[in-house]
């Protein structure tokens, strides 16, 4: 197959790139390097089954192109981080949903499946676990901009969905929950590198907020494999899917175990919300996925520790010096 990977320089679809190579299949790139980086790419440039593009997915006449000669889309671009969402509240919702119809629509004008990556942030303010692909969902008021980007990836759910029921498009909706890994960057938000660059640095480990909120990490190679695996199941088209691990941990936790497995000599601090974001966050306390329905259509479910996914990580930043 021939996949159009958007996003494909960022932290997921670079190494959705790495696998789908080692899979034999051909992959085609476009990415504005926003939140990703030609450096996640570098060791596929010359690969004959390889090509990028650096440019925006709102550029139709391009995406036009791409996805005409492609066989499939993963559809992954889109604003990212907390951090990010929030100092880019605009075009964070444009590049969201402008970008997504963009994708659907082409790939529906020349009818190729696609995958669009979603978001476990859709959740909102849930506090039972786990979370269930039709559970109700539950926000915080628009004056929130915290809130913007789980609505503007519910948005782009609804657009998915209505492209399978109305025009019968081939599309799986994926929300992913918490993936981490090498080639993350702690930059736009993300907790665990974060921690991890501080921990090795001796840094003091920042937590924000009291540090009782809890999260499910999952491996990038665990989630890559699972995006595969529901491209190719030849299942699933029209549905939701979850795609996290389920053990579940505090944030404060979480610190405490990276210090220990980095080895460091860091203090961990507590920050106000309102000190680290300012008054548009709301935190969502809590985040645990169901994976039955991913088990159910592909026979697997993310296998990584957590231990064992913080190791794997910390010996990338320190690889690299942090």
């Amino acid at each position: 197959m021939k996949i159009l990977v958007t996003g494909g320089a960022g932290f997921i679809g670079s190494h959705l790139c790495d696998l789908l190579i080692s899979k034999g299949e051909e992959v085609v790139v476009i990415d504005d390097l926003s939140t990703g980086s030609l450096e996640n790419i570098a060791h596929l440039n010359s690969h004959p089954r390889f090509e990028y593009h650096v440019d925006t997915i709102l550029n139709t006449d391009l995406m036009d192109l791409l996805i005409a000669k492609c066989d499939c889309v993963v559809h992954l671009a889109a604003a990212v981080g907390v951090k990010y969402v929030l100092e880019n509240p605009l075009s964070s919702i444009e590049t969201n949903i402008l970008g997504t119809e963009t994708a659907l629509k082409t790939a529906n004008k020349y009818g190729k499946k696609i995958i669009v990556a979603s978001t476990s942030e859709v959740y909102g303010k849930h506090m039972h676990a786990p979370l269930k692909e039709d559970d109700n969902l539950i926000y915080g008021p628009p004056s929130t901009m915290r809130w913007s980007y789980a609505a503007s990836k519910l948005v782009d759910e609804f657009t998915a969905l209505a492209y399978y029921r109305t025009k019968k498009l081939d599309t799986i909706i994926i929300r992913c929950f918490n993936t981490i890994g090498p080639r993350q960057t702690g930059l736009y938000g993300m907790v665990v590198p974060r921690f991890i660059q501080q921990a090795l640095r001796d840094d003091p480990i920042t937590v924000f907020g009291d540090g009782t909120q809890t999260r499910t990490f999952t491996y990038i190679d665990d989630v890559t494999t699972a995006i595969y695996k529901l491209l190719t199941c030849g299942k699933g088209a029209g549905e939701v899917v979850n795609i996290g691990g389920t053990e579940e941990i505090t944030i404060a936790d979480l610190a405490k175990k990276i210090k220990e497995l980095a080895n460091s000599n860091s203090e961990i601090v507590f920050i106000p919300y309102d000190k680290a974001y300012g008054k548009d966050f709301e935190d969502m306390m809590r985040r645990v996925p169901s994976v039955e329905k991913l088990q159910a259509l592909t026979g697997y479910a993310p296998e990584t520790s957590l231990d064992e996914i913080l190791l794997k990580t910390i010996e990338y930043f320190r690889a690299k010096a942090y």
